[in-house]
């Protein structure tokens, strides 16, 4: 007997406006048609008071003024810490629901803000009596579904601890942890929130917090830029080298917005630019000391999320071929590049 329709909670993705969460929406495959039922998305409000420190607590004001909320999302590593309650539904309700006012507020205390201060928001949010339950999806290696579970709201934070365990058990990584060059295809917002997941790639760049030990990689190229992320380029900024490609694409508006208000501005800052793939890779294996070109561990990977097939210089032959859960499906070859200087398609 419901009327459902859509709200998007994405707090500052989108370029923080109406319109911008919209077409990330449609660009996922989310739309109208498909769901059979109304989107509205706007930025505006309702304040539910504050937090004990002091955060001002936000919900969006479609979703307050609706007669109850479900909350839908993935539960899965954050890419920016590490805690018992990550990215999820606590998440979702707090930092995705409260729009773009809340995205700043609780990122303003920059990695506290949204390992600490998030899910005392999102109790918040769930005290207001406006969230009826929660849809947890978890994901595994090859991002298919492995659980769906539907959660009382008093159960959330329960149980999103014991399925974030479980989603990590599932994660994806590269098949070694030392490389020289790491290439990505692309980045973008449809495979990680940074672009490149930091779980992945071993790289957070976040004032004052420590890098992970591994994976350890020398240098990383971002080739290009998804389409789903319209513009949005953030996670440039974890890689060494780009391309004229990719660089062309930027939205500044959209990667400016989202950067400025995570307050990670390291994500965003544009690395040296090459002509294309041909000159990155020349670049870096030029600056990869002391080794010649045949000794270079090299691997090229379409995107941080999509690691079912990968392509390894010879130099990490010897060490992948002793692993069990990895198959060689091609034989050596030369890099194939188009007539621009990039590498055929994957």
């Amino acid at each position: 007997g419901a009327n459902p329709f859509i709200v998007p909670a994405m707090g500052s993705h989108g370029g923080a406006t109406a319109e911008g969460q919209i077409e990330v929406l449609e660009s996922l495959g989310v739309t109208e048609g498909y769901c059979g039922a109304p989107i509205r998305s706007s930025m505006e409000v309702v304040d539910l008071g504050k937090t004990e420190a002091g955060i001002s607590v936000y919900m969006d004001k479609i979703a307050y003024e609706s007669d109850g909320v479900i909350l839908v999302n993935r539960i899965k590593a954050h890419t920016d810490f590490s805690a018992s309650i990550e990215s999820g539904l606590m998440k979702i309700a707090s930092i995705g629901l409260g729009n773009h006012k809340q995205a700043q507020a609780i990122h303003t205390f920059g990695v506290l803000g949204i390992r600490d201060h998030m899910p005392i928001v999102a109790e918040h949010i769930f005290q207001s009596g406006k969230i009826l339950m929660g849809i947890g999806i978890v994901e595994n290696a090859f991002e298919d579904t492995a659980e769906i579970e539907v959660i009382p709201v008093q159960s959330i934070k329960e149980r999103e601890q014991e399925l974030l365990r479980f989603s990590k058990s599932l994660m994806p990584k590269l098949p070694v942890d030392n490389l020289d060059i790491l290439h990505v295809d692309k980045i973008g917002k449809n495979y990680s929130g940074t672009g490149m997941d930091t779980n992945i790639i071993g790289r957070l760049r976040i004032l004052g917090t420590a890098e992970p030990e591994t994976p350890s990689i020398h240098y990383i190229i971002a080739s290009d830029l998804s389409e789903e992320s319209h513009g949005n380029a953030l996670g440039i900024g974890l890689a060494d080298l780009t391309t004229e490609r990719l660089f062309q694409k930027i939205d500044y508006q959209k990667m400016n917005e989202n950067v400025i208000t995570s307050s990670f501005l390291k994500r965003a800052s544009v690395p040296i630019k090459l002509a294309n793939d041909r000159e990155a890779i020349s670049a870096a294996i030029r600056c990869s000391w002391g080794k010649a070109p045949g000794e270079i561990r090299f691997m090229r990977i379409p995107n941080t999320l999509h690691l079912e097939e990968l392509y390894v210089s010879e130099a990490l032959l010897p060490e992948i071929e002793k692993q069990g859960n990895v198959e060689i499906i091609g034989e050596m070859a030369p890099m194939a590049f188009d007539d621009s200087g990039y590498f055929l398609s994957f």
